[in-house]
């Protein structure tokens, strides 16, 4: 009897999952968010940059799953609405602490961090909504601002530095 009770109750604590759909709809998302995320940071990785693979893809798959967890409680527009922004206030935290004024030099150093990070985020959010198109097409977008920037500074596209 008591077997069973332990049996039926760890049953129902893992049941959120119920049916092959939403576990195949929660694993697509998340995984989608942390891949993406992942080649953003496989990015700045490469360029030397301190946010690397890692944090991209926890920023990217914990951005996603803070959706899915409400959606799959039934929460309505409002509830998401009010969990998006304090994940937005979280997100812009992280990316405040990654911003770092330099007295000696006269600049701000980790500005495209900072905006990695937050768009690695809004990436995640759109594919823990199930916008996959959006995250994948915003990704691309992203990697192209990246991949383009040494080259275009080159070109003397940037200011000269005082």
């Amino acid at each position: 009897m008591a077997w069973q009770t332990i049996t039926s109750t760890v049953a129902s604590e893992f049941s959120d999952l119920a049916d092959l759909e939403q576990l195949t709809r929660t694993v697509l998302r998340l995984v989608l968010a942390a891949l993406l995320g992942g080649c953003l940071g496989w990015q700045r990785e490469r360029d030397g940059q301190e946010a690397g693979i890692r944090t991209h893809m926890l920023v990217a798959a914990s951005s996603a799953l803070f959706l899915l967890v409400p959606q799959q409680m039934g929460m309505g527009d409002d509830g998401t609405s009010r969990v998006l922004q304090g994940l937005l206030a979280g997100v812009g935290f992280i990316c405040a602490g990654s911003i770092l004024k330099v007295p000696e030099a006269q600049r701000v150093h980790g500005l495209t961090t900072a905006a990695g990070i937050w768009m690695t985020a809004a990436i995640g959010v759109a594919a823990g909504l199930g916008r996959e198109m959006t995250a994948v097409f915003s990704t691309l977008l992203v990697l192209a601002i990246f991949l383009l920037e040494k080259p275009l500074n080159r070109m003397g596209a940037r200011r000269p530095r005082p």
